[in-house]
């Protein structure tokens, strides 16, 4: 069996219940894609972008209906030896991916000697959609994973005094028509290593020139970090809390909140307390 092949199987048989259905299930529990959809899978070059493009072509192959993908790399600057690891990892998967160029890293590296993560992410999302929408895609497949959810969540309300969270899918509000999906939403980050592992891949990790230059930042002092830590301490106390924390944002008692806003309106308990009575 060559490699390629024992990935495919691996996905669909050993990681079965860890990452093929849960992928199939966010797909099914969140309506991701309909027949006839054109999706733009992003690929970073890191772990979870290359699984979740080896998951659209398995569902592409097992599927009950016909849409189309188009696999996409922005390459926002990286070292030629970066560049030249996502597409090695592109040929042992068998993804045909679409490399096109900006020049985030730089433009970045410039404006922001702070903390440019921030803007790096803004900025790659403006490209990758408006690549996206110049294929002709409807839709904008990224590859956050439960744990991004948990860490979303946690950061809003840690830090953004707000009950929000990573939803599994957006409209856009500046390109009309494209949607944002994410069909990783329901995978564990620790069944994605064990996966790489298992098939002892090597991936793209973070490659911008801040992260290269200050790496104690990067992995020691960034809130998301802080929150990784957060729920691994979680986890040692208790398997069960972080699949509580997020069932408590699909499963909200407005009848006990206190204040809550949607769409600019915003909604008190005092509104209508002495209606109940």
């Amino acid at each position: 069996m060559n490699q390629q092949l024992a990935i495919e199987r691996s996905i669909i048989k050993t990681y079965r219940k860890d990452i093929w259905q849960k992928f199939v299930k966010a797909i099914n529990d969140y309506k991701l894609i309909e027949e006839g959809d054109k999706i733009a899978v992003c690929i970073s070059g890191g772990k979870d972008s290359f699984l979740m493009a080896k998951c659209f072509q398995e569902i592409e192959k097992h599927g009950q209906f016909h849409f189309e993908i188009k696999f996409i790399v922005m390459d926002p600057g990286y070292s030629a030896q970066n560049l030249t690891l996502i597409q090695e990892n592109a040929k042992t998967l068998g993804v045909p991916i679409q490399i096109f160029r900006s020049d985030i890293f730089e433009v970045v590296h410039h404006l922001d000697k702070g903390n440019p993560c921030y803007l790096c992410a803004r900025m790659r999302r403006g490209y990758l959609y408006q690549f996206a929408q110049d294929l002709g895609c409807n839709k904008i497949a990224l590859a956050h994973h439960f744990d991004d959810v948990i860490e979303t969540t946690l950061l809003s309300m840690l830090y953004g005094g707000e009950i929000k969270t990573m939803m599994p899918k957006l409209h856009s509000d500046h390109f009309d028509g494209l949607e944002l999906i994410r069909p990783m939403y329901l995978i564990h980050e620790k069944s994605i290593i064990n996966w790489v592992k298992s098939n002892h891949l090597i991936f793209l990790n973070c490659a911008c020139r801040f992260t290269e230059a200050n790496e104690k930042y990067g992995e020691e002092t960034s809130k998301r970090m802080e929150m990784k830590r957060l729920i691994s301490s979680f986890r040692e106390q208790n398997p069960y809390i972080v699949q509580n924390i997020f069932k408590s944002i699909e499963n909200i008692n407005l009848n006990c909140v206190i204040s809550y806003h949607k769409n600019g309106k915003r909604t008190h308990f005092l509104d209508d307390y002495d209606l109940k009575n």
